[in-house]
């Protein structure tokens, strides 16, 4: 192998494990001891991964918290997609929970017929599902300007005397370490309270959020079905082996 093509088999193996191994690297790339050192002292000089005994890990970025106004503008089709595939998961009789977010946004067309009970903390979500006739309750708190979402101790104290048949949650980061993460600590009381009070919780989220890590762990990777429109078993088989995903093509 060229040194490039190296550089980049590390890399993707990184992407798929989290952490690789010296001897693996040696066997899968045909390669000395002092090459695979080479190549990973390298790596790590360019802030590609961290050395530790006996092979590398990842580095973990903290990603940075976008407004809705953001995120809403950002992949438009697949959030469509997956907001589809969700809805579809709601039944008549239900009572859910419905996250603020971008991507839970997209579902609320989809809910119009159905007969059911939603409970949310996002103010567009709720606009909009009260235009078209839902029994939609709207809980109390402070609040968050960047997201529109209501947060803050009321929000959670008032979360945890509803129960729910399901909760659709958005995601900052998925990783299969570090779990389900959300930049803002009052947004992840919320969606932590959601999730502990619900029977089943859906996370909604494309491609562009797994392997990242943001600053709130909500909840495991193994708590929750994860609702996206494409994942690619070669690049993320960590997390098919992990958790439950349902993806519309």
């Amino acid at each position: 192998m060229l040194t490039e093509e190296r550089y980049n088999f590390i890399l993707e193996k990184l992407n798929q494990y989290g952490v690789i191994k010296s001897q693996e690297l040696m066997v899968e790339m045909d390669c000395s001891e002092s090459t695979i050192r080479r190549d990973l002292a390298s790596l790590e000089e360019h802030g590609k991964l961290v050395r530790v005994h006996g092979g590398a890990k990842r580095v973990y970025m903290i990603e940075q918290e976008q407004s809705l106004t953001e995120k809403s503008v950002k992949n438009i089709r697949s959030k469509e997609k997956i907001a589809e595939l969700a809805a579809s998961l709601v039944e008549d009789g239900d009572t859910i929970f419905l996250d603020a977010g971008s991507t839970t946004f997209f579902m609320v067309p989809f809910l119009k017929e159905k007969n059911i009970r939603i409970v949310t903390n996002a103010v567009q979500h709720a606009l909009l599902l009260a235009d078209q006739n839902n029994d939609v309750l709207l809980i109390g708190g402070k609040l968050k300007n960047t997201t529109q979402a209501i947060v803050g101790t009321t929000s959670v104290e008032q979360l945890s005397r509803y129960r729910f048949n399901k909760s659709f949650l958005g995601m900052n980061g998925i990783d299969k370490d570090y779990g389900f993460t959300t930049p803002d600590p009052e947004e992840a009381n919320v969606k932590q309270q959601a999730f502990m009070n619900s029977s089943k919780t859906y996370i909604l989220a494309d491609e562009t959020k797994f392997n990242k890590v943001t600053f709130v762990k909500v909840c495991t990777i193994d708590d929750a079905l994860i609702i996206t429109d494409h994942l690619s078993p070669k690049n993320y088989e960590s997390y098919f082996n992990t958790t439950i995903l349902e993806a519309k093509l």
